[in-house]
């Protein structure tokens, strides 16, 4: 899992290098995606790929995304797997599999990237060549349009391996993460090498970013790169129960513990 020499000393400018933006949809989410797709749109740096993965039936979903002109714009991909609805963590990875470039970025279908997102954490990337993710801030945009600034329990920087474990607040009473997972730009190989996103209800992305955070260090950068949407039908509202989440945790400090008693991932 580790490379044999320095970190990415050939680094590519940061405006050259492209990104998949990654979203898993199902149909109960298809009307939020015209406001992701206008986003993207928005997007200072240049060079991103769309891969929208439908999960379950695709009629919904393909009919908005031909309605808001998605369908048109030779950057946006769309996978349809067909059949039974397989979960976010499975149409992720299949969406992950389908791209190439280099870094990745998840865009959940209810959420919008902020415009200058993408410049923002590839650049933290390319200034800091030891880390294999970058994390913006997040602002909650509530149903009335408002955006609510969330203020994180880190200082912006270099987050060293193992950060966000230890200030991932999982009590008995209290559930509280350190950063909103989806504003995670990950290097690709580093998602790979650590399987993609895991199979973890309600959690899959959270799982993901701790084993990154396991594996090698991050950067958080100050400005907010998402619009993290609030809304009744979020599936992560309702995907909670007591009897998956504390095994599904354990699950995740487990992989934590290893990941941190081996040597730090490295990019090749």
């Amino acid at each position: 899992m580790h490379g044999d020499g320095p970190i990415r000393n050939r680094t590519p400018r940061a405006d050259r290098v492209d990104v998949d933006v990654v979203t898993a949809v199902h149909a109960a989410y298809a009307s939020f995606l015209p406001n992701l797709w206008k986003s993207l749109r928005e997007q200072t740096h240049p060079r991103w790929t769309w891969w929208v993965e439908i999960d379950g039936a695709a009629d919904e979903v393909t009919e908005v995304l031909t309605g808001c002109g998605a369908v048109l714009d030779p950057r946006v991909r769309i996978g349809v797997h067909g059949g039974a609805a397989l979960g976010p963590a499975i149409v992720r990875n299949l969406a992950l599999h389908r791209g190439q470039a280099p870094y990745v970025q998840t865009a959940d279908a209810d959420d919008e990237l902020e415009p200058e997102a993408l410049t923002r954490l590839v650049t933290a990337l390319a200034e800091h060549p030891g880390a294999g993710f970058a994390l913006g801030q997040a602002r909650d945009l509530l149903p009335d349009g408002r955006l609510r600034e969330v203020s994180l329990p880190l200082a912006p920087g270099v987050l060293e391996r193992g950060t966000l474990a230890a200030h991932w607040v999982t009590t008995e009473d209290t559930y509280r993460l350190p950063a909103v997972p989806a504003a995670a730009l990950y290097i690709r190989d580093l998602v790979t090498v650590l399987g993609g996103w895991q199979a973890a209800a309600g959690m899959e992305d959270t799982a993901l970013l701790m084993a990154a955070s396991a594996a090698t260090p991050g950067v958080l950068i100050p400005q907010a790169t998402l619009r993290y949407r609030r809304h009744a039908e979020q599936r992560s509202r309702h995907a909670r129960s007591s009897a998956v989440e504390g095994p599904q945790v354990r699950g995740v400090r487990s992989r934590v513990a290893g990941l941190l008693a081996l040597p730090p991932w490295e990019a090749g």
